[in-house]
């Protein structure tokens, strides 16, 4: 939760999160999704309050001009919920204008918030931050690594303690466990994210999860971490395990390191998946069988295999095999595979194994095409055709996981006619269990609140997504909006349950981790557990706040939540959870993506991050050459000469103090003669926010506007017309939500250069630190044209007109070469207008 009062004086945006004015003589509040809404998506806030009138309209507001836009009525009061003594649902769905707005009930307003279709832009990228922090061996975060000597075997058909390298993957949550079903389904969730979204992810780190592209997704590149350990625990036909660890690992809290808690040095023990009950400290688990756990490897490997036979056929091919392997190993051994404690009562008491091996049997089907696979996934399907928490108030710890029967999904996606309707059908009655409770509250809540309530609710988002894809029925999209908004600020505490998003927002601060706490590291990206019952935490062992509760006046007798790291039960980050909210942000980020393309009147699918277009249409064969230039422009007459000589527009975004140079001038008139697009690049190339902290601006808003509007008048002289240069590249390709804010109120767009090859870095000199020779670049270029699925289409492929001396190796000297291969690839140059419209 941001606390700081000196921080929220200073900025009106936090001061605006702060605001709970009284109607009358009641506390009253507005709860908003504090990430935003879609233009054509359902817009939805929660009015609520201890008093007992509730007003008869509320008032969206222009964050600008304090001038009202929409007047709503409240419709009927929902009564009671939680801490309130009455609520209504604010529904301005109706509005479908793009900026910056509060909304106001009575004398109560809410924090502002974004209606546009890029407010999701970029959430999945920076939730997959918590997973790459989360990486056993070697943990890119700590630059270090940890768990080096995992593990020695139980419960196998070796002799116990024998050695096995199982070393990597994700630890489970704050502690350091290892569980094989939460690994594959949160693999399964990333590899479905890239495979249903992939223009969505971004290429920032490398395979190992160090900073530095590789020409592969993130999202892909985490995924293969996920799957090269899921083979590690899967070594053998009959061979599998279960988990590293037990819950002797919470033995106080720290950071990841080698673990002497087991009675074997470093080593930690694995559990072998024996199909038979296993300790669990004076008792034993509920073992059945094997089919949970099998059934989950098997389809992590088959799509993995799906994704990735183009790219890396051998890598592929094993998965395959193991895919078909592990789902024989469910086969013939039907049943459970629980979690094994040795301390305590608390394990995922997994109770259902049919859901499992009917994605693992659809996803086989589509693996080779056998139809006794899909029979199979039928029968299965058939057998647990809803997921039993469904419509329940209350269920064991992970007891009906993965809490979604992604097998339907599948399924469904492999089947017409009357068989898709009858899977369909499947969801359709799960989430009317649902709704049947939820319509009766004004927050649409019916989720239990158990351990990782939030993993439930996103699971449960996902399904209904799912459900409105596969059958095109909106008839449940309101129920599905007020999930996906209560994880990020619409419930009774006001709170986004994901460490860091929005970055202005109300968020935890304060989670059960040790990066955290003790390392005073954040945890961007993290889905803390959530809510839980109220006599659920009156009954948990071990908790103890640390500080007085911030959220006191929104605790209830129904559930809780605390933003304190004593509260193992509600503010624990989990890996898994993760990796489903991922799934949802990536569905819902595209979402935006369509929304634009329809009102764009084409099928120009535009690319954003933080508010910024920063590419075009990628399913064309066309990118745009783009040239910044502030000091220098010794590059200015070889690029002029190429560009005319190949017949290629391009676009120079050029400082104030570029076009006011004489010596520059009659070079820009050039370009200016030869048809470029030539823009604003600011002034005087000022940096408008931190390098490591984005969110933290560097400058006032009125000297943003000073500094662009000097750069116009430069260009004004020069010929060039505002209206004639509507797009603006922001000094140093560096920038945030605000600055693309402020851009759009000044009438402009905010563009950036398309990320993922080297091509910014030909300013770079050899006496820095992150210097890229010509032949680096060059190849750079051209082999994630070669390598990506999309290639170079919309690219806006940036350089510079002009570079210091002390670099001599000049890479536009290579620019009719690099022209002329990708012509020999089939790309189409372009120019920028062309590119955005």
């Amino acid at each position: 939760m941001k606390k700081n009062c000196l921080t929220i004086i200073a900025t009106l945006w936090l001061a605006s999160l702060c605001v709970s004015t009284a109607m009358g003589a009641a506390a009253s509040w507005i709860r908003i999704n504090q990430l935003g809404y879609l233009p054509r998506g359902i817009k939805v806030a929660v009015w609520a309050t201890k008093g007992a009138a509730v007003p008869a309209t509320f008032q969206l507001v222009d964050s600008a001009s304090n001038k009202t836009v929409f007047t709503g009525s409240t419709g009927k009061p929902f009564g009671r919920y939680g801490p309130f003594n009455e609520t209504a649902r604010l529904d301005f769905s109706s509005w479908k204008k793009t900026g910056t707005f509060y909304l106001k009930a009575g004398e109560v307003r809410s924090p502002y918030f974004r209606i546009a279709d890029n407010v999701y832009a970029g959430a999945a990228d920076f939730t997959l931050r918590y997973m790459r922090q989360q990486r056993s061996l070697f943990n890119p975060f700590l630059k270090d690594s940890c768990h080096t000597h995992d593990g020695y075997t139980l419960y196998g058909p070796m002799p116990d303690s024998t050695h096995l390298d199982v070393a990597g993957g994700w630890h489970d949550a704050s502690d350091y466990l290892q569980y094989s079903t939460t690994s594959a389904n949160a693999t399964y969730h990333l590899l479905a994210a890239y495979r249903d979204f992939p223009q969505v992810f971004g290429d920032r780190y490398a395979a190992n999860g160090l900073e530095g592209g590789n020409h592969v997704p993130d999202i892909l590149d985490e995924a293969r971490w996920g799957l090269d350990w899921l083979l590690k625990m899967h070594p053998r036909d009959n061979w599998m395990f279960n988990q590293i660890a037990d819950d002797r690992d919470h033995n106080g809290m720290r950071l990841p390191k080698e673990d002497p808690f087991y009675g074997r040095g470093f080593e930690r023990p694995v559990y072998f998946c024996s199909g038979q009950p296993q300790v669990r400290g004076k008792f034993m688990n509920q073992t059945t069988g094997v089919a949970s756990t099998a059934g989950k490897f098997s389809s992590a490997f088959a799509l993995g295999y799906d994704l990735l036979k183009d790219k890396d056929a051998a890598y592929a091919g094993t998965l395959r095999q193991k895919a078909l392997t592990a789902y024989d190993m469910g086969r013939k051994q039907p049943g459970v595979c629980q979690t094994a404690s040795v301390k305590s009562p608390y394990i995922y008491a997994e109770d259902n194994w049919v859901d499992d091996m009917e994605l693992a049997a659809a996803s086989l089907y589509r693996l080779n095409g056998k139809d006794d696979y899909r029979q199979q996934a039928l029968d299965y399907a058939a057998q647990e055709k809803v997921t039993p928490w469904l419509g329940k108030d209350t269920a064991h710890h992970y007891q009906w996981y993965p809490f979604i029967n992604l097998g339907h999904y599948e399924l469904a996606r492999q089947l017409k006619g009357p068989s898709r309707q009858t899977i369909t059908g499947y969801y359709q009655t799960g989430i009317d269990k649902v709704w049947q409770q939820a319509k009766n509250n004004a927050f649409y809540r019916y989720i239990p609140f158990i351990w990782c309530s939030n993993n439930l609710t996103t699971a449960f988002a996902v399904q209904c997504y799912w459900y409105r894809q596969l059958t095109g029925s909106n008839e449940y999209a309101a129920l599905e909006q007020a999930n996906f908004d209560w994880l990020f600020g619409c419930n009774p505490w006001g709170t986004s349950m994901v460490y860091g998003l929005p970055a202005h927002g109300d968020t935890p601060e304060d989670p059960h981790s040790a990066f955290s706490h003790l390392g005073h590291y954040p945890v961007d990206g993290a889905l803390v557990d959530g809510p839980v019952y109220t006599n659920i935490y009156k009954n948990l062992i071990g908790i103890q706040l640390s500080k007085p509760d911030a959220y006191t006046e929104f605790q209830s007798d129904l559930a809780v939540y605390h933003d304190d790291f004593g509260d193992y039960s509600t503010n624990e980050p989990t890996m898994d959870g993760t990796a489903s909210l991922i799934y949802l942000l990536a569905a819902m980020d595209q979402e935006g993506r369509n929304h634009n393309n329809a009102v764009s009147g084409n099928n120009a699918a535009y690319t954003y991050a933080a508010g910024a277009v920063i590419r075009g249409d990628t399913t064309r064969k066309t990118l745009t050459l783009v040239f910044t230039g502030d000091e220098f422009a010794d590059g200015g007459q070889v690029i002029r000469r190429v560009l005319k000589q190949q017949k290629v527009p391009a676009a120079f975004f050029l400082t104030g103090k570029f076009y006011a140079n004489p010596a520059f001038r009659p070079l820009v008139k050039q370009l200016k003669a030869d048809g470029h697009y030539l823009g604003p690049h600011s002034d005087q190339h000022p940096l408008y926010c931190d390098w490591q902290k984005r969110d933290s601006l560097l400058i006032t808003h009125a000297a943003f506007e000073k500094d662009l509007a000097a750069n116009y008048r430069k260009m004004q002289v020069l010929g060039i017309t505002k209206n004639a240069a509507p797009y603006f590249l922001p000094p140093y390709e560096w920038y945030n939500d605000t600055i693309a804010q402020w851009t759009r109120a000044a009438g402009l767009q905010l563009v950036n250069f398309t990320p993922g090859t080297r091509s910014n870095a030909d300013y770079t000199t050899p006496a820095m630190k992150g210097y890229r020779s010509s032949a680096e670049i060059y190849q750079s270029v051209l082999q994630y044209a070669d390598t990506r699925p999309a290639g170079l289409n919309g690219f806006m492929l940036l350089l510079h007109i002009g570079t210091d001396p002390a670099r001599t190796d000049k890479f536009y000297n290579r620019l009719d070469e690099l022209i002329t291969d990708l012509k020999k690839k089939g790309y189409r140059f372009i120019s920028l207008g062309q590119l955005l419209h």
